[in-house]
């Protein structure tokens, strides 16, 4: 019998995890999938298995990146069993430039090979540090590091400026 009902995640209850990391693991499943309705459904997975497996976490950093790991390799399991991706371009246009340099990211970052775009992502978006980054995607420090280089060469090409 887990401990669900009353179940606290770094002292937030489930509903108030849900509500404050949202957004994060959803942006992360789009991210990796670029199709919003396969996206979903690794979304509920990620909260499934949170709901399901109450693992004890030591802060809400610690909480983040357990969603985030969880959240991405629900995706590449949802990749390994489906191998159909709807390229986003096909979805959605081109947001309008706007204030919200995020979104201008997100866009940019759709045209990152997946592994690349994980790493850059979690970094500038998700604002993790190299050391929390590799804990998340299980990469040594200098792999993340190496990729990060370069995945923002490849987002100056995209940009056709300095990358940010």
């Amino acid at each position: 019998m887990g401990k669900h009902h009353g179940a606290l995640y770094a002292g937030l209850s489930y509903e108030e995890t849900v509500r404050k990391y949202a957004q994060n693991v959803s942006s992360a499943c789009v991210m990796r999938l670029q199709n919003w309705a396969d996206a979903e459904d690794c979304f509920q997975n990620t909260f499934l298995k949170l709901y399901q497996k109450s693992p004890e976490f030591n802060d809400e950093s610690h909480l983040k990146a357990w969603l985030l790991r969880v959240a991405i390799n629900e995706c590449k399991n949802y990749i390994r069993d489906n191998r159909r991706q709807l390229p986003l371009d096909s979805v959605i246009e081109k947001p309008a430039p706007s204030a919200e340099d995020d979104v201008d990211l997100s866009w940019a970052l759709m045209k990152l090979e997946d592994d690349y775009r994980e790493v850059v992502y979690l970094y500038y978006v998700e604002r993790m540090r190299v050391k929390e980054i590799s804990a998340v995607l299980g990469k040594n420090p200098n792999t993340v590091k190496t990729m990060l280089h370069r995945g923002r060469e490849k987002l100056k090409k995209i940009y056709g400026g300095d990358g940010r």
